[in-house]
């Protein structure tokens, strides 16, 4: 990581990357959170029967212009920790700090006042846009709820703006979600993150619906955006490959908890964690003499049951280097080299 890169992490000891040129304070910090679903059974006396921990006790910031990288497979606990920080799941405990106030603490009206600055890219682009209204009233749907625009005249101009900015002709505003192909769906997506002049974008999965040339468009796009209007990023994907294209940090999560965080070329070129490196040896290398010469690190087993979480590290039945006291110590999360923080009792 070079010296120009800004980023924090918060854990109950206070671990912290900083950039001396930066005095501002980071844009999004997560300390400690946690969110549990109960599971309970009866219809009238609902009684609590267990619990699943979707996120459990992950901690990280993003400063100013920045993307931060939340990669890990299906189940991990990224769409869950990005839904905490929307305030659309209530943390069960922790703090998700924006621009120095923190969101689960906060009045319900102060928080609408904050919404318009937090905004989010969805997964799938069809079934995020509502089929009854036209391009040009998705846009504009939240510029007239929070009032920013003050005419009609002015609301058509933004509208239009808007889909320029995005690489769309003016002309689909009139069209409905049904009429344009996935590429064309994820730009209006876009669009409408960027309508309220967000200062943070929650991306959950924005390309892996598209085909692979369309990908590569809207990663550009967003980095051009991200220029363009000193966005910050939270970008959660499954692609390693794309994750290291669009991010300046990355954080690997698995099974609720965040096992490795570094910069992204040290985590790619010397992944620390057993599970990373499993990860990473799936990738696939276009050159082919290398390929040939490389062995992917096949994990054993399956991902435990979130039902009966495994004690201590919670890599350790599928992790080849487990030792007696992964069974029983959970590891925190700590400096395994300058810039480089690590989840694993063995570092």
């Amino acid at each position: 990581m070079s010296k120009n890169d800004s980023f924090i992490i918060n854990q109950p000891k206070i671990i912290s990357f900083t950039n001396k040129r930066l005095s501002e304070s980071p844009v999004l910090e997560v300390r400690n959170l946690r969110k549990y679903f109960q599971l309970t059974t009866g219809v009238v006396f609902r009684k609590v029967i267990g619990e699943i921990k979707a996120v459990d006790g992950i901690s990280f910031s993003i400063s100013r212009g920045k993307t931060l990288g939340l990669v890990g497979e299906s189940g991990c606990g990224k769409t869950t920790t990005a839904r905490c920080i929307l305030q659309l799941e209530q943390p069960t405990s922790g703090e998700v700090i924006f621009e120095g106030k923190d969101l689960t603490r906060i009045e319900k009206d102060a928080l609408r006042n904050i919404r318009p600055k937090i905004q989010v890219i969805f997964q799938d682009p069809y079934s995020s846009l509502n089929p009854r209204m036209t391009i040009g009233q998705i846009i504009a749907e939240g510029i007239k709820v929070f009032k920013l625009v003050p005419d009609h005249k002015k609301l058509k101009e933004r509208v239009f703006y808007l889909l320029h900015t995005v690489g769309l002709n003016p002309s689909l505003s009139t069209r409905y979600p049904h009429e344009l192909s996935g590429g064309q769906r994820q730009r209006v997506g876009i669009a409408r993150a960027l309508a309220l002049d967000p200062r943070l974008v929650i991306c959950d999965e924005p390309v892996s619906a598209l085909d692979v040339s369309i990908q590569a468009q809207i990663i550009n796009l967003l980095e051009e955006l991200k220029e363009k209007f000193s966005l910050t990023y939270l970008f959660i994907a499954h692609d390693l490959s794309i994750v290291r294209h669009i991010s300046d940090f990355v954080a690997v999560m698995y099974f609720g908890k965040i096992v490795e965080i570094t910069g992204r070329n040290e985590l790619y070129e010397n992944p620390i964690h057993p599970y990373t490196q499993a990860l990473l040896s799936a990738v696939p290398i276009p050159d082919p003499l290398v390929e040939a010469s490389r062995a992917p690190i096949i994990l054993k087993g399956e991902v435990p049951s979130p039902l009966r979480p495994p004690s201590g590290c919670v890599f350790h039945p599928r992790c080849e280097m487990a030792r007696s006291e992964c069974r029983i110590d959970i590891p925190e999360l700590k400096a395994a080299k300058p810039d480089h923080w690590v989840s694993c009792l063995l570092v």
